[in-house]
C-alpha cells in the first residue's frame, strides 16, 4: 500500500445551505466576501457574535452573523481536537458543560476520539455512521493522522523531523478535502453527504426527495394530515410548512388575533362608544355600557339625566319614627325627635303623649325571652320562665340554650356531637351514617339519596356523578349536570335562521318579535302577510301592501280623466292598484293622450347579504297590438327614481308576449324605500301610440331568512 503523505488537518467549516442562496440576492454593490471577513475577525478577536453589526445592509449583517458563528464553531472545534489529542478524554475542568462553547468543544472532542479509536482497531477512516457532516470530517482527520503516526518506527522519527518541518508550511496551504464530492453542495439541491462510495442527497424538514434522488419538493401537510389545526380552523399549505386559518368570523364586538383566536374589542379604550359626556363608558364582552359619572349617596335618587335628588324619608316611608317621636327630613337622611315628657326604662308615652305608661314587653308578637318560653310582665320590667334545656341569662335577659356537647365533651357521641336548641344529637363524618344505637357510624350508599343531578356510582366513603347525553358535569361542585349550550358551539350560529335559544338538553329557534313566524321545520322564519290575515290597521281609503317583516298602508288617487280599475291584480310578492283612462265625451286632448293606464305597484325585497348577480324583481307583460299597415314596437324605460343606477330594465320575449324585466344590479342596504317610474310605450312608425305608466314602490326589508 502506498503511504499517504503526512498532512495537517484544518478545522472543519460549517457552511449553511441557505447562505449561498441569500448572497445571490444581495445588491451588486455589497461585497459578501468583505462582510464574511468582518464576521471572522469578530469571532477571532472578541470570541462573541452578539456584538452589534455596523453595516447598513441587512443582507451584509446576516452574512456577518453567519460567518462569525461559523468561525466561532471552528475555534471551539479546534479546542476539542486538541483536548482529545492531549489527554485522551473530553473532561474540561472549571467549565460550564451547559454553555454553547462547551457543547461544540465536547462534540468535536468525541468525534476525534471516535476517529482515533477506529484507527487503533484497524477500521476504515471513511465514516459510515449518520453523525453529521462536520463530525465525519473530524472523525476522518483524526483517524488519518493516527495512521500516519503509527506507520513510522521510533528510529524513523528522527530522520524525518527535518523534512516534516519543511513540509509543514506546504501542508497548511493544501486542502485535504479537495476530492470531497459534497464540497459546495455537490449535485444535491438541499443537503449532501459523501459516504466515500456514493453521494447521498436529502431534504430539509417540510420537503421530500424526488425520484431523481437530487431534487426536493414541498410536502403538502394539509393533504397528508401532518398538521395540528384546531376544530373550526382550515389547513392552508405553504412552501416547506403550513398555516391554520379560522373558518368563521368572530362577530360584532370581537376581533381576530394572529393566533386565530377571538379577542374582545374595548370600545371604551378605542373611543368608538356613544356615551354622553356625563356618563362613563364601561367595557363588557362583545359590547359596552354607559354609567353615570356621579354616583348618588345613600338617601338620594338619580334621575334620567344623572342628577341626585334628595329622598324625603318622612313622606316615602310609612311611620319612619316610633310612636312619641316626630320625623324631620334632612339632606340625604332624616331624624326622629322625641316628644316630651321623657319616660324611664320600661315605660313609654301614651298615644296622647301626656303621661308614661308601663310597656308590656310580653305582648305579642314580641318574645323577649325567646320563642316558646313563658314571659311574665311586671311594672317597668318582665321575667322569663325557660323550658328544659335552657337557662336564663341575666345579661341578655333571655333564655339561652344549654350546649350539652361543650358541657360533656367526648361522653355523649362516638363521632361528632351537635348541639340543638334544648337538646343535642350525634352525627357522623361524610360517607357514614348513624347506627341504630344512635352513637356508632356505618358506611352509607350516597347514591340511594340521589346526590347527583343525573347518574351516580357509589364508592367507599364517597360517590361519583355522571351525566347523560347532552349534559356535562360541572367543574365547580362535580355533582350538578350542566346543559351543553348547542347555540354556543362553533356550528350553533348555523342551526337557526334568526336566533338560537338554548334549552335543557336541546335548543329552540325564534324569529323577530313582529312580522315573522317560525316555519314548520322549526328553524327558518316565514313572513306574516298582515294584509291577508287582516291584522293590519289600514283605513278604508288606504290599501294594505305586505312587505318583509311588516306592511304599509298606501293611498293612491287616480288623476283627472282616469278611473280606478275594479279589479286588483295580486301576484307573488306584488300588489298593484291600476288607473285606466276614462275620457269625457268630445275631450279630444284626453283621447289623443298616449298614456292609457297608470299603475301603482308595491314590491317587497330583502337585503341580500351576498349580492353576486342581478336579481329580477318586476315583469311587465304586454301583448303586441295588431296594426294593419305597420308593425308596432314596444319600448320599456325607467324615467324616474333610479337612485345610484341600482336598477335597469331589459326586454325579453316569453310565450308569444313581450316582457320588460326590471333587475336589481346593485346591493341595497335596508330599510330602504324607492319609487321607480316605468314606461311601456307602443311605437308605430316612430310615434308613440300607446303608453302605460307603472309607478313601482320598492320596500327593502332589513332582515331576510
Amino acid at each position: 500500500m502506498e503511504r499517504a503523505a503526512p498532512r495537517r488537518v484544518p478545522l472543519p467549516l460549517l457552511l449553511l445551505g441557505g447562505l449561498a442562496l441569500l448572497a445571490a440576492r444581495v445588491a451588486a454593490d455589497t461585497l459578501m466576501e468583505a462582510c464574511c471577513a468582518d464576521g471572522h475577525r469578530m469571532a477571532t478577536q472578541h470570541r462573541d457574535c452578539l456584538l452589534p453589526y455596523t453595516s447598513e445592509s441587512k443582507e451584509c449583517r446576516m452574512v456577518q452573523e453567519q460567518c462569525c458563528h461559523s468561525q466561532l464553531e471552528e475555534l471551539h472545534c479546534a479546542m476539542g481536537i486538541n483536548l482529545a489529542n492531549e489527554q485522551d478524554s473530553c473532561a474540561t475542568p472549571h467549565s460550564d458543560n451547559t454553555s454553547l462553547e462547551a457543547t461544540f468543544v465536547k462534540r468535536c472532542c468525541h468525534c476525534c476520539l471516535l476517529g482515533r479509536a477506529a484507527q487503533a482497531q484497524g477500521q476504515s477512516c471513511e465514516y459510515t455512521l449518520m453523525v453529521g457532516y462536520q463530525c465525519g470530517l473530524v472523525f476522518r482527520a483524526c483517524c488519518v493522522k493516527g495512521q500516519e503516526t503509527a506507520d513510522f518506527a521510533p528510529s524513523d522519527i528522527r530522520d524525518i523531523q527535518e523534512a516534516a518541518k519543511i513540509s509543514e508550511i506546504e501542508e497548511e496551504q493544501e486542502d485535504p478535502y479537495l476530492n470531497d464530492r459534497c464540497r459546495g453542495g455537490g449535485p444535491c439541491k438541499q443537503q449532501c453527504r459523501d459516504t466515500g462510495e456514493e453521494v447521498v442527497c436529502s431534504c430539509f424538514v417540510g420537503y421530500q426527495l424526488l425520484p431523481d434522488g437530487v431534487s426536493c419538493e414541498d410536502i403538502n401537510e394539509c393533504v397528508m394530515g401532518n398538521h395540528n389545526c384546531r376544530l373550526g380552523e382550515s389547513c392552508v399549505n405553504t412552501v416547506g410548512s403550513f398555516r391554520c386559518q379560522r373558518d368563521s368570523s368572530c362577530g360584532t364586538g370581537y376581533e381576530l388575533t394572529e393566533d386565530n383566536d377571538c379577542k374582545d374589542i374595548d370600545e371604551c379604550q378605542s373611543g368608538i362608544h356613544n356615551c354622553l359626556p356625563d356618563f362613563i363608558c364601561q367595557n363588557t364582552l362583545g359590547s359596552f355600557r354607559c354609567r353615570p359619572q356621579l354616583q348618588c349617596k345613600s338617601g338620594f335618587i338619580q334621575d334620567a339625566l344623572g342628577n341626585c335628588i334628595d329622598i324625603n324619608e318622612c313622606l316615602s316611608i310609612s311611620a319612619p319614627c316610633p310612636v312619641g317621636q316626630t320625623c324631620i327630613n334632612t339632606e340625604g337622611s332624616y331624624t326622629c325627635q322625641k316628644n316630651v315628657p321623657n319616660c324611664g326604662r320600661g315605660y313609654h308615652l301614651n298615644e296622647e303623649g301626656t303621661r308614661c305608661v308601663d310597656v308590656d314587653e310580653c305582648a305579642a308578637p314580641s318574645e323577649p325571652c325567646g320563642p316558646g318560653h313563658l314571659c311574665v310582665n311586671a311594672p317597668g320590667s318582665f321575667r322569663c320562665e325557660c323550658k328544659a334545656g335552657y337557662y336564663f341569662d341575666g345579661i341578655s335577659r333571655t333564655c339561652v340554650d344549654i350546649n350539652e356537647c361543650r358541657r360533656y365533651p367526648g361522653r355523649l357521641c362516638g363521632h361528632k356531637c351537635e348541639n340543638t336548641p334544648g337538646s343535642y344529637f350525634c352525627s357522623c363524618t361524610v360517607g357514614f351514617r348513624l347506627s341504630a344505637d344512635g352513637r356508632s357510624c356505618e358506611d352509607v350508599n350516597e347514591c340511594s339519596s340521589s346526590p347527583c343531578s343525573q347518574e351516580c356510582a357509589n364508592v367507599y366513603g364517597s360517590y361519583q356523578c355522571y351525566c347523560r347525553r347532552g349534559y356535562q358535569l360541572s367543574d365547580v361542585d362535580g355533582v350538578t349536570c350542566e346543559d351543553i349550550d348547542e347555540c354556543a358551539l362553533p356550528t350553533g350560529g348555523h342551526i337557526c335562521s334568526y336566533r338560537c335559544i338554548n334549552i335543557p338538553g336541546s335548543f329552540q329557534c325564534s324569529c323577530p318579535s313582529s312580522g315573522y313566524r317560525l316555519a314548520p321545520n322549526g328553524r327558518n322564519c316565514q313572513d306574516i302577510d298582515e294584509c291577508v290575515t287582516g291584522i293590519h290597521n289600514c283605513s278604508i281609503n288606504e290599501t294594505c301592501f305586505n312587505i318583509q317583516g311588516g306592511f304599509r298602508c298606501l293611498a293612491f288617487e287616480c288623476p283627472k280623466n282616469y278611473r280606478r280599475s275594479a279589479d286588483t291584480l295580486r301576484q307573488e310578492k306584488t300588489d298593484t292598484v291600476r288607473c285606466i283612462k276614462s275620457c269625457r265625451p268630445n275631450d279630444v286632448t284626453c283621447v289623443l293622450d298616449p298614456v292609457h293606464t297608470i299603475s301603482h305597484t308595491v314590491v317587497s325585497l330583502p337585503t341580500f347579504r351576498e349580492f353576486t348577480r342581478p336579481e329580477e324583481i318586476i315583469f311587465l307583460r304586454a301583448v303586441m297590438p295588431v296594426y294593419p299597415a305597420n308593425h308596432a314596437d314596444i319600448i320599456f324605460d325607467i324615467t324616474e327614481g333610479n337612485l345610484r343606477d341600482s336598477f335597469d330594465i331589459i326586454k325579453r320575449y316569453m310565450d308569444g308576449m313581450t316582457v320588460g324585466v326590471v333587475r336589481q344590479v346593485r346591493p341595497i342596504v335596508g330599510p330602504f324605500h324607492a319609487v321607480l317610474k316605468l314606461e311601456m310605450n307602443y311605437v308605430v312608425g316612430g310615434v308613440v301610440s300607446h303608453r302605460n305608466v307603472v309607478n313601482v314602490h320598492i320596500f327593502v326589508s332589513e332582515y331576510w331568512f
